[in-house]
């Protein structure tokens, strides 16, 4: 039978005897562990989160005329200054995309009255097979007349309206003057979308649109649904060929390309943030190293007398290693389950959904807190551990 480790016990008693002094440099660690879990889990949940929401689109063109404000996809300049694109660069992008789903866009900002409220809302309108493609309704029917439109769910819940609800767009002092629709449908939640931003918005048919601005076959813009991600950037450069060959007519912006710059930027936001966290367990072990030199100086003579009896430097050394470790390793152990309730109620309240706080990406910050947090303990009680094996017995002994 293997016998206990005589070292190991004397300092769990040491532990003890001060138990309210090293119940205070545990709390360090715990608040540590805690800060750097749960920012990282709120972080982790709320990238997930809006990764998910833009991947629907990754596979998403967006083409737009060059208007001659600089460089566009490909950084050349000196573009043809049209604010739209007509409908032979349609055919052309129809042609160079291939057998990807080809759309066009008109797109106007207009102020609007629903209800008894009033405000601007983004309009927009496409042919009536597009509609019914591209967009999916949670309630109603698509428009059949001009005097029908479907709305987002952020322009429902804005105005307070319902399907039968009026709207006025327009102003009677406005050149075009002010026209009432009715809504037939809700849209679906799409989130954050380059190519068409309907959850705030009004979505019409064609023909009242261009009938009320004066603009047919002026598109705002082309929407490119790519049917492979993969392929992105082969329909890009076949497009680029096709309409910039010798002047710049158009501007192509790749969603695939925004979901990577985000997923950057929110990846270099998080690791700003557990990096502040990360202050808290500077102070926890800045508190741990006070403790274990505290520690040293009171047993000084118990040091003296383990030495004259024949006990090693190293289990000295030890002794002292494993105070700090039990500190670190029992305060991190609480610190991790403190960190998976505050941050389950945390990623709750700010993210919306806890759909992504039991994933790996989101979860892994429980143990990497508290390896990082026992890690620091423990080295935070090095020096402590090693003054007190190198003391000289003799003096030691003499200690008061």
């Amino acid at each position: 039978m293997k016998k206990p480790d005589i070292i190991f016990q004397l300092s769990v008693r040491s532990v003890r005897l001060n138990l309210m002094r090293s119940v205070l440099a545990a709390l360090g660690i715990v608040i540590g562990v805690v800060a750097i879990a749960s920012i990282g889990m709120i972080s982790a949940s709320m990238t997930l989160s809006v990764i998910e929401e833009l991947t629907a689109t990754a596979n998403v063109l967006v083409v737009q005329p060059d208007t001659g404000g600089g460089g566009g996809l490909f950084g050349r300049s000196g573009g043809t200054g049209d604010d739209y694109l007509e409908p032979d660069q349609y055919t052309d992008i129809r042609k160079a995309a291939g057998s990807s789903y080809v759309y066009y866009l008109y797109s106007e900002s207009d102020s609007i009255e629903a209800g008894s409220e009033s405000g601007r809302s983004a309009i927009y309108a496409m042919d009536d097979e597009a509609m019914k493609d591209v967009l999916t309704l949670t309630d109603g029917s698509f428009p059949s007349t001009t005097s029908q439109v479907v709305v987002g769910p952020d322009f429902v819940e804005r105005y307070g309206i319902e399907v039968g609800s009026k709207v006025t767009i327009g102003d009677e002092e406005d050149e075009e003057g002010e026209s009432t629709v009715r809504v037939t449908g809700i849209l679906e939640e799409r989130g954050l979308s380059m190519d068409l931003n309907s959850d705030n918005a009004i979505i019409a048919t064609e023909k009242f649109f261009t009938g009320r601005y004066d603009n047919e076959d002026e598109y705002t813009q082309v929407n490119v649904i790519v049917d492979d991600i993969n392929d992105i950037d082969a329909v890009t450069e076949s497009i680029d060929e096709s309409l910039n060959r010798k002047d710049d007519e158009v501007q192509i912006q790749d969603s695939s390309r925004m979901l990577d710059t985000i997923s950057s930027t929110l990846g270099t936001i998080t690791t700003f943030a557990v990096a502040i966290a990360a202050i808290s367990l500077l102070v926890a072990a800045v508190s741990i190293f006070n403790v274990m030199m505290m520690s040293v100086t009171e047993r000084i003579r118990e040091i003296g007398i383990l030495r004259s009896i024949g006990t090693q430097k190293d289990e000295i050394l030890r002794m002292f290693v494993y105070e700090a470790g039990i500190i670190g390793i029992v305060g991190a152990g609480i610190g991790a389950i403190l960190s998976v309730v505050i941050g389950y109620v945390a990623v709750f309240g700010m993210v919306g959904t806890t759909e992504y706080f039991f994933t790996w990406e989101s979860i892994a910050n429980v143990p990497e807190g508290m390896i990082i947090g026992a890690v620091i303990c423990i080295l935070s009680g090095v020096y402590p551990a090693w003054r007190a094996s190198n003391l000289d017995p003799i003096e030691a002994l003499r200690a008061e």
